[in-house]
């Protein structure tokens, strides 16, 4: 956590804060996470950063250089300054556990906390939770693409900054992938790591035997050679050389090879042949270069003999769908309800659970977003994970996460899981909800 995190919000969230502290309103707020509408081509999404934003919430301080700089902006009063030096997050918050998935409208997120704390919160819980969900959800669709087959996060060089590339490699990981090229994310959370080398390695030997050679005498327990440096069918013909040499020798093995460019289905075809052909079977295939979704279920639907996966660019930017439509709206104050009825951007009022039924089979029906106290048919999704201000949820693991994930997605009807836009399960509002929405709409005029 940056030292001047109380700073990363918006300008606007102090001036209500401060506002609202001139004013005495210290009533408790209640604001939801929710994600509008599903970008296109998705069918659903998956909660992530949970873990994020409860250790910024815990670690929330405006320490004296932060209050030296608000009070050079000369924006803030003496009072509302001291108040901010002694602030310290004491809500609550409900979530959805990292791991599930879910459909638009729905709370994935309640805090309730006195409203200037509430409020201040907003910009960085939105950042760090869209973000989460954006990677999680891309990933999750490159898991479903690939049918098992390994995948690797090599996304770090294109992410958006640093602590995207870190996110990136963690919310893949949520998502079924087996390893990342980022080593600091290994490091911080546990993830397998993996790699193999660049072309500029190749380039700088004099010759590509030479390179290959070195490489696997450095790394006798196991490597992977990229082969489409210069040519692909002569420098497998070198690979399996090597490796031949290596295995008669006992001083050596080669795991795979990677190909980065060029047509994959065909260059994969080719290296299987090539290898299987002067006896290397046990290598294996992996292609990188541009890859989505997308491309990796063509390379499955094709047949293409590729064991692994590299996806990094359009993972890590989640470049067919960027951004999500979300938003932290204001739902209860005080104990009443309230909601925003702008067009196109209505919201719920009150402190609202997801209530999720599935059939006999385990597969969800539908999702009902209703009143927290209201009795609604299926199971809760939130799920107390903060009160006054400190975690009381279980410390769930990464582990616990992938297999949370794996289980919901098992849950899901055959066409959400599937690719291309499809009709997700209905999400419903309870009577409760939509009484107290009338209740409010007539009370606010």
């Amino acid at each position: 956590m940056m030292d001047d995190a109380a700073l990363l919000t918006d300008l606007y969230e102090l001036h209500m804060a401060q506002a609202y502290h001139a004013e005495g309103m210290e009533g408790t707020a209640v604001f939801d996470f929710i994600v509008r509408r599903l970008p296109p081509g998705r069918n659903f999404l998956v909660a992530a950063g949970l873990e994020s934003v409860l250790a910024f919430l815990e670690a929330l301080r405006f320490g004296p250089d932060d209050l030296d700089w608000l009070r050079a902006t000369g924006r803030f009063g003496e009072d509302f300054l001291r108040y901010l030096g002694e602030l310290r997050f004491s809500g609550k918050v409900d979530a959805m556990p990292e791991g599930t998935v879910f459909f638009p409208g729905e709370p994935v997120l309640r805090v309730a906390a006195p409203i200037a704390q509430a409020q201040l919160v907003e910009s960085r819980v939105i950042n760090l939770l869209q973000f989460s969900i954006l990677s999680a959800s891309k990933a999750v669709r490159c898991v479903l693409a690939a049918e098992g087959r390994q995948l690797v996060d090599f996304g770090m060089r294109r992410a958006h900054g640093a602590e995207a590339a870190l996110l990136t490699a963690r919310c893949s990981f949520i998502a079924g992938f087996d390893a990342t090229a980022t080593v600091l994310a290994g490091r911080r959370y546990g993830i397998p790591v993996a790699g193999t080398m660049a072309h500029s390695y190749i380039q700088a030997h004099a010759s590509e035997e030479q390179a290959f050679a070195a490489f696997a005498q450095g790394y006798p327990g196991g490597c992977t050679l990229l082969v489409d440096t210069y040519d692909v069918p002569r420098a497998l013909g070198r690979v399996a050389a090597l490796a031949r040499r290596l295995r008669a020798d006992g001083t050596g093995r080669i795991d795979a090879v990677r190909i980065d460019s060029g047509d994959l289905v065909e260059q994969a075809r080719l290296a299987r042949r090539l290898l299987d052909e002067q006896g290397c079977p046990e290598i294996r295939i992996a292609v990188s270069g541009d890859l989505d979704e997308h491309a990796i279920a063509r390379l499955v639907m094709q047949k293409a003999p590729v064991d692994s996966f590299g996806v990094g660019t359009r993972l890590a930017t989640s470049s067919d769908v960027p951004f999500l439509d979300c938003a932290y709206k204001l739902a209860e104050y005080d104990g009443q309800g309230r909601r925003k009825r702008s067009t196109g951007k209505e919201t719920y009022p009150g402190k609202k659970q997801v209530f999720r039924r599935l059939d006999d089979d385990g597969v969800i029906v539908d999702d009902t977003i209703g009143l927290e106290t209201e009795s609604v048919p299926g199971h809760p999704l939130l799920q107390p994970v903060m009160l006054a201000g400190r975690r009381c949820c279980p410390a769930w693991t990464l582990a616990h996460m992938r297999q949370q994930l794996r289980s919901q997605l098992a849950s899901l009807p055959p066409r959400v899981r599937m690719l291309t836009a499809a009709v997700s399960p209905p999400v419903r509002i309870s009577a409760g909800v939509t009484q107290l929405a009338a209740e409010v709409d007539h009370r606010f005029g």
